[in-house]
């Protein structure tokens, strides 16, 4: 073992040894990074495998080699493609897709091919994941969590990191069970029901704010919250109109893309407001509706 004086100025431990009557030299370490003593017990490692008939650089060279392809596989592993990906898309997400995006794949797909290098995952390992969510019934999750998966290998292919897209399986999935929505009413059965609404009305058993409500929503086909969050300032009673606030509590949309929106009003519409005002016209309409309602 001896200390090589460099003409950059550095110092380089290096052991000269023989093996299979070859001579070699192993590297170990740089002073003073490394001791004498640290260079020393190396050098007793490195005669130890000598002893045992194994040669120390080959080892040394083939650990390199193992650590390299390690940090390669994590380069370009589906986890640090997916992450890369929404890195790039999420400015351009609501916060809540963003964030149920990323729930979905580490739920069902990081477990199966999350640490898998992207060149390596078959379109069965793709197939594995789907069959899992078949057999939990979970169908719609299952057909978003593909478009998910697709589209991060396809970013890889974008960037020159995969040849293929093993996410192209909808062919062998499973259909989705026909969905039994909820029940509604014909048009035949409309004005029974309405003449129900009024009978019950009449029984003084429910408020009038909350049968008015009711009301507003066959008459304008809005959301529950866009009633129950309403207030007097977004109606005008002359016009028969009915301005729902972008910023209105309740309301669809991300933030700062909703826009204002006009709801015209029946005659019918505009008497049962008139007739309400008495009862809430000296708040806001909404605080009362919400009481009635839960809310």
């Amino acid at each position: 073992m001896y200390l090589l004086l460099q003409p950059t100025g550095a110092k380089l431990w290096r052991m000269d040894y023989r093996f299979s009557g070859k001579r070699k030299t192993l590297a170990l370490g740089v002073y003073p990074d490394v001791s004498l003593a640290d260079a020393r017990e190396r050098r007793d490692q490195a005669r130890k495998l000598l002893a045992n008939g194994a040669d120390p650089g080959a080892i040394k060279q083939a650990a390199k080699q193992e650590k390299q392809k390690v940090a390669q596989v994590v380069e370009n592993s589906f986890r640090k493609l997916a992450a890369e990906f929404h890195k790039v898309k999420s400015p351009m997400w609501t916060a809540g897709h963003a964030k149920q995006w990323l729930g979905n794949l580490d739920k069902y797909a990081m477990p199966i091919i999350g640490d898998r290098p992207i060149t390596e995952i078959e379109p069965m390992d793709v197939m594995q994941i789907m069959r899992d969510m078949e057999s939990q019934g979970i169908y719609e999750t299952r057909d978003r969590l593909l478009q998910t998966i697709g589209a991060v290998f396809k970013y890889a292919m974008a960037t020159g990191r995969a040849k293929t897209n093993p996410a192209d399986v909808r062919i062998a999935l499973a259909e989705r069970p026909e969905v039994e929505n909820f029940a509604c009413i014909s048009p035949t059965e409309l004005p029974e029901l309405l003449r129900a609404v009024t009978e019950y009305e009449s029984m003084s058993k429910v408020s009038p704010i909350a049968i008015s409500a009711l009301r507003l929503l066959m008459l304008t086909a809005t959301r529950t919250s866009e009633v129950r969050y309403s207030k007097w300032a977004d109606f005008d009673l002359e016009a028969g109109c009915w301005v729902i606030p972008e910023e209105q509590t309740g309301r669809k949309g991300k933030k700062g893309k909703r826009k204002s929106h006009a709801v015209p009003r029946s005659t019918q519409a505009v008497k049962i407001l008139r007739d309400l005002y008495p009862i809430t016209g000296q708040g806001e309409l909404y605080s009362r509706i919400a009481t009635a309602w839960g809310g």
